[in-house]
């Protein structure tokens, strides 16, 4: 305890009867979980494999299991730390018999879940590229807990469509034919599974003493209900969020779990821990001067010990395209003051297209960059395709694997080929794999094809009834017996091999399950680069310097937020999030034009800039037309500053003492400009406008 204030030290002590502990923005959250499960285990001696932890990304997860390791000074092997669908799989890999399917069913990605999709819509005859929104209403359906006899009998209650019903049902039909399930299913299951089976539910109710729960406000329905069953009987449940950064209500997160916490939970302790150790006061300040603005909320002023800091500065630019040079300029500075690596540099955005200005500039400037939320390394289709190989060798029922590798690499098997197995599996209510095999017995497929699936089915069962040490011994078996690699160019080939050396001493099944659950936001780098991400992926994460771009109206808030006062919330939550991830420089940026969706629109500065105090910001309009910063959302007029550079690079100056020189750089504007010059009789120097009284010649 002896490095916790004193509102942490009464988080820690609450060891008995449900606690919620308010923690806002950088106040040491996770320190308060990873104490509590060591004070926990060595104070109250409570066994590890009782306290059940759940996080939301895999990221948190290693950061608190690492956490505790040191605390505790051992490996927890079997305890359950992690996120709420790795403990959940965990679970049905025990249980899941009782609902119907084989332990050895296979979790379908975000990338797998969309292909059966499209499948599906495709033998509808519906409209292909639709999938992306049935998977959201897929999504959104079983985060409420409704499965598709629900939603059929539901009605109007869940925005009935009888084409999407028509899906729903097929695809969870396909999920059931084929032995697996998707993220969604993971946590609904396990309701089910617990209220249908009460002796199943009784046994993880006594086997779990104790809850940690992290990120409470990210909660959507099913995981509520379900945290809720499991902590009815001993009731120690420790709730640990931030109403302020609840942001993913798009994935059914309820904001309001929090101010029904202690409904739900009578006699609950609350704890708020205001303490900051991230920002500086001026941040913290014109944060919070926003966020207040939001009804239906608990109350938190955020203060800390690391003075007011900078101001946070705010730039109105002509278009997008001067924005990112704005950006990309100030960048360079910062670089060249030598305060900040490129890994310090957060640029934060509401949607992705915001990006491609961002980019363009920085590659012109020769900044180094990274898009977080992009491909990554388990989404690449080299990686893809070997893991669809080892769910197939591990679940013959895994279709959409079987349908990823029939011909892959080329075997000459075709789309109709394909077809016809499909077709027969339909009549026969089998899975792919066994109506294939079937189809070689009965000689249902011509002659010349019959030769290729027939070696195919081979492969697959040889490859399957070997036992392997590992998942590196499977997928290197599979490298080596399918002939993949063959057709890979050098790079390909390497991310295979750093597969395999990454599944090198890993339990097969427990490997597959992780690089399933794993997302594209899961994957972190130490390289030294400028990090590019929307809001939404910036949450846990935190910078040095921070740039949030694009503070207009219909971006920020979106435009599909207006007139709805809960989104407009949900909005302004996610630009608090923003803000709230600098350490000491916060940056934010608009522009009058910017071109969205393919065309130049004409943008008006976001709302929620006349909220932010100006006493503790500094202002600043770049543009050739003056934009008013009043209208009809004004509250307060704000200052703006219109200020122009007075030195440039190349041009030839001269000082009292060193004589002439030629100007290599320069960052800042007006007097606050700071300029690199070379002179010949003495080499570079950096100099202050203000201090070093040079003329221009």
């Amino acid at each position: 305890m002896q490095d916790l204030n004193p509102q942490q030290r009464e988080a820690l002590k609450h060891t008995e009867g449900p606690l919620l502990v308010l923690a806002g923005a950088g106040s040491g959250k996770t320190k308060v979980i990873t104490h509590k499960f060591a004070y926990l285990v060595k104070a109250q001696k409570v066994s590890p494999e009782s306290i059940l932890t759940v996080t939301f990304t895999n990221k948190a997860a290693s950061e608190m299991k690492g956490r505790i390791k040191n605390l505790l000074g051992k490996e927890l092997r079997n305890s359950w730390v992690g996120t709420l669908h790795a403990q959940c799989g965990r679970i049905l890999r025990r249980e899941i018999r009782s609902l119907g399917y084989s332990q050895d069913f296979s979790i379908y990605d975000e990338d797998d879940r969309c292909n059966l999709i499209r499948h599906i819509l495709k033998e509808f005859k519906i409209y292909e590229a639709l999938y992306k929104g049935v998977s959201s209403r897929i999504n959104f359906l079983k985060a409420s807990l409704v499965g598709p006899e629900d939603f059929l009998s539901a009605g109007e209650g869940f925005g009935f469509d009888e084409k999407l019903a028509k899906v729903y049902v097929r695809y969870q039909d396909e999920l059931k034919r084929s032995n697996a399930l998707d993220f969604d299913d993971l946590i609904m299951l396990v309701v089910k599974l617990f209220q249908e089976h009460p002796e199943i539910l009784k046994k993880y109710q006594g086997s779990f003493s104790h809850i940690l729960v992290d990120e409470f406000q990210d909660l959507n329905f099913a995981q509520y209900q379900l945290v809720k069953l499991i902590a009815k009987l001993h009731k120690n449940i420790c709730a640990v969020g931030d109403d302020d950064q609840s942001i993913y209500k798009f994935r059914g997160a309820d904001s309001r779990n929090i101010l029904k916490f202690e409904k739900d939970f009578p006699g609950a302790r609350v704890v708020r821990l205001e303490r900051n150790y991230r920002s500086t006061q001026n941040i913290l300040d014109v944060s919070h001067a926003v966020i207040a603005l939001n009804t239906n909320r608990k109350e938190k002023k955020l203060w800390t010990e690391r003075g007011r800091g900078e101001k946070v500065h705010f730039c109105w630019l002509n278009n997008e395209e001067e924005e990112a040079k704005h950006i990309a300029k100030l960048i360079k500075e910062q670089f060249l003051k030598g305060a900040y690596s490129y890994k310090d540099i957060g640029i934060l955005y509401r949607v992705n297209l915001q990006s491609r200005a961002i980019e363009d500039a920085l590659r012109e400037t020769g900044l180094p960059y990274h898009v977080l939320g992009g491909l990554s390394f388990y989404q690449r289709k080299e990686i893809k395709d070997v893991i669809a190989y080892a769910r197939l060798v591990l679940n013959h029922g895994d279709n959409v694997s079987m349908r990823r590798i029939l011909n892959c690499p080329p075997r000459g098997i075709g789309a109709a080929t394909l077809s016809k197995i499909e077709n027969e599996a339909k009549k026969k209510s089998l899975c792919l794999f066994d109506t294939l095999k079937l189809c070689i017995r009965n000689n249902g497929i011509v002659t010349a094809t019959k030769d290729k699936l027939s070696n195919f089915a081979i492969l697959i069962d040889r490859l399957s009834s070997k036992n392997y040490h590992s998942a590196s011994d499977l997928l290197k078996a599979i490298s080596e017996k399918t002939g993949y690699l063959e057709g890979l160019d050098d790079e390909r080939r390497q991310n295979v091999s750093e597969l395999l050396t990454s599944a090198e001493g890993k339990d097969i099944r427990e490997f597959i399950d992780k690089v399933s659950l794993l997302t594209n936001t899961d994957e972190s780098s130490d390289r030294n680069h400028i990090s590019l991400m929307t809001l939404h992926n910036a949450k846990g994460l935190e910078f040095p310097v921070v740039f949030v771009i694009g503070l207009e109206e219909g971006l920020l808030p979106y435009f599909k937020a207006n007139g709805n006062d809960d989104e407009i919330s949900e909005e302004r939550r996610l630009f608090y999030v923003g803000m709230t991830r600098a350490k000491d420089l916060l940056f934010l940026t608009g522009a009058r034009k910017r071109r969205l969706y393919a065309r130049v629109q004409d943008q008006e500065p976001s709302r929620f800039l006349k909220d932010m105090p100006k006493d503790y910001c500094h202002w600043i309009e770049k543009v050739t037309e003056p934009h008013p910063f009043q209208g009809r959302h004004d509250k307060k007029k704000i200052e703006v500053k219109k200020v122009r550079p007075l030195f440039s690079s190349g041009c030839r100056v001269k000082h009292p003492v060193w004589g002439i020189g030629v100007i290599r750089d320069c960052y800042g504007d007006g007097e606050d400009q700071k300029v690199m010059v070379n002179f010949p009789s003495i080499g570079i120097k950096r100099l202050s406008l203000k201090l070093a009284n040079l003329t221009k010649i």
